[in-house]
């Protein structure tokens, strides 16, 4: 394993990790805007 193909497997994982978190977000997002559309 040298060390470029080690950067570039952090990079994918840096990277599938901020897209889970961004589904997450609007996810969550999301739902907190309809639960507060369905309250008024």
């Amino acid at each position: 394993m040298d060390h470029n193909a080690l950067f570039a497997l952090e990079l994918a994982f840096i990277g599938l990790l901020g897209l889970a978190s961004l589904a997450i977000a609007y996810i969550a997002g999301v739902v907190v805007f309809k639960l507060f559309k369905g309250q008024r």
